[in-house]
């Protein structure tokens, strides 16, 4: 274990899609049939390929590989209003353990920010179901120039909340989310969705968030690796 640190946590930065909804089944599933109504090709395989990234990449790699037509825009656009409709209808299809721990920050009044490639239409249907002060600040990807893998996302968030971003513990299921936060300068912790999560140095896992609290992103926060997925 690394010596003690002083390090206090200021803020907890939350990705979305994967992290606290379960979603991605959602844009997994717009994207087959998308591709499938065009006349073109993709499957589960490659669209996990796909999480984590920027919508416009996503677009771009999906009018390049599955021959759907149309601008980025027009793409970005109509994957979104699906997935919107889908939770509208069907209802926020929350994780384990994500109403649990948001509700644990808000009693202890530890900030925290949704970091989310997403854009606001949908962020704004998962924020409305959850209590009024429960996000701080909301980073959405039409929001941002350079979207995950870069760290542009995490640092906004961090400066909108006023906080050192090496005081945050950031919670991603993505390979890209993950790149983005550790690069941003964040404390990680993963847990795992759709893609597998190989360990890393100064990477936290776990399975689900359903086996984390407050004392653990006290101690992640503070230097302690904290690497409990059953995956390996």
């Amino acid at each position: 274990m690394p010596p003690a640190s002083t390090t206090v946590l200021s803020a907890v930065l939350w990705d979305m899609d994967g992290t606290i909804v379960d979603t991605e089944p959602y844009w997994i599933g717009a994207e087959i049939d998308l591709a499938t109504e065009h006349g073109g090709t993709w499957d589960e395989t490659l669209a996990v390929e796909l999480v984590g990234n920027s919508l416009e990449t996503s677009a771009e790699l999906l009018r390049e590989r599955a021959g759907i037509r149309g601008t980025d825009a027009e793409i970005v656009d109509e994957l979104l209003s699906r997935v919107v409709r889908r939770v509208r209808e069907e209802g926020v299809p929350w994780r384990p353990g994500a109403l649990d721990l948001l509700a644990q920050l808000r009693a202890a009044d530890i900030p925290c920010a949704l970091v989310t490639m997403s854009w606001r239409a949908l962020a704004d249907v998962i924020v409305g179901a959850l209590p009024a002060d429960t996000f701080a600040a909301v980073v959405t990807g039409d929001q941002v120039t350079n979207g995950k893998p870069h760290p542009e996302p995490y640092l906004r968030a961090a400066r909108e909340l006023g906080v050192d971003i090496a005081a945050c513990v950031a919670i991603e299921d993505s390979i890209p989310g993950l790149a983005s936060a550790e690069a941003s300068g964040a404390r990680v912790l993963a847990v795992p969705a759709v893609q597998r999560i190989e360990p890393a140095p100064g990477r936290s896992r776990v399975d689900s968030l359903s086996d984390v609290d407050l004392d653990v992103l006290r101690r992640i926060v503070a230097g302690e690796v904290h690497d409990h997925a059953g995956q390996d």
